[in-house]
């Protein structure tokens, strides 16, 4: 992991003019790699947020989101921590962005889950959405068996006692 962070910071020029392309998935990605480069400068951290404020679609600003609570978690932030907790409290923000911020800040703090919290991604969080959301990389790779990346985050962070879809497909076999 050292060795792969350090080849991304590297090059992390080349891929900060990458959040401006015209491609939402290319910007997607870009995020999902700079989000594991070392960042002891916040040069990173602060493009990301420079890319949020400046980006119109609701995908790509919820990549962004989630790349920087992961670039957070490795360069502890707290203003960084505070400003995700305001994303998810934001009304007025995409769904999508809402519930990248309700993950991210849950990552990154010690803090049980606000009851305001939970009601936001139970409301948010549908099948549909989720579903959609398996094009961001990071829910991609939280997706379990016949779950979703979203509804397994929601499931494991604001609702344990929920049963693991994968353990019942696997029980009902056996």
């Amino acid at each position: 992991m050292a060795a792969a962070r350090a080849a991304i910071t590297t090059d992390t020029s080349a891929l900060l003019s990458l959040l401006g392309d015209s491609d939402p998935t290319v910007r997607v990605d870009a995020a999902y790699v700079l989000a594991t480069a070392a960042d002891p400068d916040h040069i990173i951290r602060t493009a990301l947020a420079n890319g949020f404020a400046a980006e119109g679609d609701a995908m790509v600003r919820a990549a962004l989101l989630l790349a920087t609570a992961e670039i957070t978690r490795a360069h502890p932030h707290p203003p960084t921590v505070t400003w995700l907790r305001e994303r998810w409290h934001d009304r007025t923000e995409a769904p999508e962005a809402r519930l990248t911020a309700a993950v991210g800040w849950l990552c990154l703090t010690d803090q049980s889950a606000p009851e305001q919290l939970r009601r936001t991604v139970d409301a948010l969080a549908d099948d549909e959405r989720a579903h959609a959301m398996e094009a961001l990389p990071w829910m991609n790779a939280a997706s379990g068996t016949n779950e979703p990346g979203l509804l397994r985050c929601r499931r494991c962070m604001l609702h344990p006692e929920e049963p693991d879809p994968e353990a019942v497909f696997w029980d009902s076999l056996f």
